[in-house]
């Protein structure tokens, strides 16, 4: 196979196919990163370098696999317009960025047109998954994977089962879209862990030592994850120069990459409810304005968060409170996969997707095979909260979520993620809502119509005589 773009990701996946048995060569448009790479991270592998395209096109064997590994956006059709002239009918271009769905049905589209396949892989699990076993989420010609899969497979993550981490998601941009949305549900769970500590920092009054000891524990129970892991690890680590906590000394200061608010847009656009990512994309964009929140707090009155009440209570409330959330939280992103699936016709199965998500990735969670039997139980699952062990897992935790949140919002502690995941579960399980006079003021003032409750048809009502005043300005 070979390797383009010899960065940090994809030094590491070269690496990682070298060492399954499989003859990888290595190019990069920067000759420099090509040399440095093979004088030093490859070195003593049979992992070949090359100055150029036409080079490593004669090293391999028909239909040529190339991986790019490039940042997504305009690079990605730079790289392409740069191996086309070198391709044969019947090569494979792989994109394992993080590129956007419909840039890359563009892009299968367009190779397909020339007799080129293309397959967008989403790829999870950083530097050290890269090389040691990511999940990954490949979407395209259902031939190309055929001719992928046995590569894939041996690279990818094992889970506990030993299945390999990976499978088809579907036609064109069917992958991609899978890993932007595993990426926003990580936006949602990272902000949900966070607010979780937040309330136990400076609502229980808990250090770091404790909030380690907490977390380490938590990762023993339904809770394990990659991400309770390393929280529990970063809350150990002190500072060399100050020796507090690390994480205290970190400026409040977010930053995001975009595929979290990728998955907001698209989702408005299909017309899935997602409020668990829009609050964290949103928490980040909140954090980003750290001078404005500082002068901000120097004049708008509130409550001043102080560690009261029960410690006790509060933490076994709040592992109860962060579970049920981000149970929510995944319920909206299969909930957003299905719908996509049907708009863009890529027919994806959450079952495979929960299973190829249990090792490897970000999110990678013991909940995730508990999802997985969920849709395999009943493929036609509208909602995971329909599914009867998570129905159950959320009525025995509603008094301690909800105790979570209204505790919170007494101290003056934000929690918008956990806040709108519980909103979202009680509008989803409630059989009237509000927008009843939504509607009516929405046909007041643009005549938009209504249904009614009790007969068929589409209404509209003369609601006034004449055009009510703004407030505060009687009738003449």
């Amino acid at each position: 196979m070979g390797v383009v773009g010899l960065g940090v990701m994809g030094a590491s996946l070269a690496r990682n196919i070298e060492s399954r048995g499989f003859p990888v060569v290595g190019y990069d448009v920067d000759a420099a990163k090509t040399r440095a790479f093979i004088e030093g991270p490859a070195k003593g592998t049979a992992i070949v370098g090359v100055d150029r395209p036409e080079q490593m096109m004669e090293l391999l064997e028909p239909p040529r696999r190339v991986l790019m590994m490039v940042p997504a956006g305009a690079p990605v059709d730079s790289v392409i317009a740069h191996l086309r002239p070198h391709l044969q009918e019947g090569d494979i271009l792989i994109d394992g960025g993080n590129s956007y769905f419909l840039d890359t049905d563009r892009r299968s589209d367009d190779l397909a047109a020339s007799g080129f396949r293309f397959v967008g892989a989403g790829v999870s699990g950083g530097e050290e998954g890269a090389l040691l076993g990511p999940a990954i989420m490949p979407g395209g010609q259902r031939e190309a994977w055929d001719a992928l899969a046995p590569i894939f497979r041996a690279i990818a993550a094992k889970a506990d089962d030993g299945e390999p981490c990976v499978d088809y998601m579907g036609p064109r941009g069917a992958g991609h879209y899978v890993k932007m949305v595993h990426n926003g549900i990580e936006y949602g769970d990272m902000q949900l862990i966070a607010e979780t500590y937040d309330i136990l920092h400076r609502g229980a009054g808990l250090g770091a030592r404790e909030l380690a000891d907490i977390f380490a524990e938590w990762n023993e129970g339904e809770l394990r994850s990659y991400l309770i892991e390393i929280t529990a690890v970063i809350f150990e680590r002190m500072d060399e120069g100050t020796g507090k906590p690390l994480v205290d000394a970190i400026l409040d200061e977010a930053q995001q990459k975009g595929t979290g608010k990728w998955m907001s847009q698209n989702a408005f656009d299909v017309g899935a409810p997602i409020p668990t990512v829009n609050a964290a994309v949103e928490a980040r964009i909140l954090s980003s304005l750290k001078t404005e929140r500082v002068a901000a707090s120097r004049v708008l009155p509130g409550p001043q968060p102080e560690a009261r009440g029960d410690r006790a209570r509060l933490i076994d409330a709040a592992r109860h409170a962060l579970f049920a959330s981000k149970i929510t939280s995944y319920a909206q992103g299969m909930g957003l996969l299905r719908l996509a699936s049907k708009e863009y016709g890529y027919d994806i199965n959450p079952g495979v997707v929960a299973k190829i998500w249990r090792a490897g990735c970000i999110i990678r969670a013991s909940l995730l095979s508990d999802i997985q039997h969920a849709f395999d139980k009943d493929p036609g699952l509208v909602n995971l909260l329909l599914d009867e062990a998570f129905r159950d897992a959320m009525a025995s935790r509603q008094d301690a979520w909800r105790y979570v949140v209204q505790t919170a919002v007494g101290l003056g502690i934000p929690v918008p993620a956990m806040g709108s995941s519980l909103a979202y579960y009680d509008s989803y399980r409630s059989a009237r809502l509000p927008a009843n006079l939504t509607q009516a003021q929405r046909d007041f003032f643009g005549a938009h119509t209504y249904r009614r409750v009790d007969r068929e048809g589409v209404f509209h009502t003369e609601w006034a005589a004449e055009p009510a005043q703004p407030q505060g300005k009687g009738r003449p």
